[in-house]
């Protein structure tokens, strides 16, 4: 049964190797995130499930000591999925590397020193319709008796002009719309989230929620939103179901 969820942002820019000189602009969603890692381990599961977006080559499930790079972004960094800390080098062997939202993950929590229970990572493609997110997500919940979950995924990426998939007026609404489902932990409306208007807005976020959504149905969750900012055009949102 899932007893809680942190849902944060996936863009690498959290990590402020990556960031470099533009890092300070994400310190307030680094420390929701933070806030909303933390909230899990409180929760103290017995499993915690890491859930992203992932292209249809890296879609499927990864498991504990699965690596991830940050190299494709400049910086010679690699994170492992249960370790306690980021590694300074790319580590190789094992199973296929992360995508880049579960290497993302997989940094929050070693940031967050988090060793409280096993840990499994799921790349969900982008394309996946609502109700396969759902019931995989229902799997996920009924995988041990206290299941916790980290979302990783962005809102539209069209909030400005500059934004990486310029400015769409639709974009707004889209977001405002999940970000209220988001921090009311409203399952029923993001499991309405249009799927085709979410691809069009660059939404990578929309199937790892719905999983979220699945996951928590008859749960009996409550949310709170602790961030919501649209940097860079993307909207990104924080939010703790507990």
């Amino acid at each position: 049964m899932l007893v809680a969820a942190a849902v944060c942002p996936s863009p690498p820019l959290l990590v402020p190797d990556v960031a470099t000189g533009a890092a300070p602009e994400l310190d307030a969603a680094r420390a929701a995130c933070a806030d909303a890692v933390g909230l899990l381990a409180a929760a103290r599961p017995d499993r915690l499930y890491v859930v992203g977006p992932a292209d249809e080559g890296a879609h499927g499930g990864y498991p504990a000591g699965a690596t991830g790079s940050f190299a494709g972004f400049g910086v010679d960094l690699s994170v492992r999925l249960g370790a306690e800390s980021p590694q300074p080098r790319p580590r190789h062997g094992g199973d296929r590397p992360l995508p880049p939202s579960l290497t993302v993950g997989a940094w929050l929590l070693a940031r967050a020193g988090w060793a409280d229970a096993p840990i499994e990572g799921l790349g969900v493609a982008t394309s996946t319709a609502a109700e396969v997110c759902a019931g995989t997500g229902r799997e996920l919940a009924a995988s041990a008796e206290r299941v916790a979950l980290l979302v990783l995924g962005d809102g539209s990426a069209c909030r400005t002009v500059k934004a990486p998939g310029y400015l769409d007026e639709r974009a707004a609404g889209f977001d405002a719309e999940a970000a209220r489902a988001l921090g009311t932990a409203d399952t029923a409306a993001l499991l309405a989230l249009d799927a085709g208007l979410a691809s069009e807005l660059k939404a990578a976020g929309r199937a790892p929620w719905q999983v979220l959504a699945g996951a928590a149905e008859g749960a009996g969750l409550d949310g709170r939103l602790l961030f919501e900012d649209a940097p860079y055009g993307v909207g990104y949102f924080v939010a703790a179901w507990s």
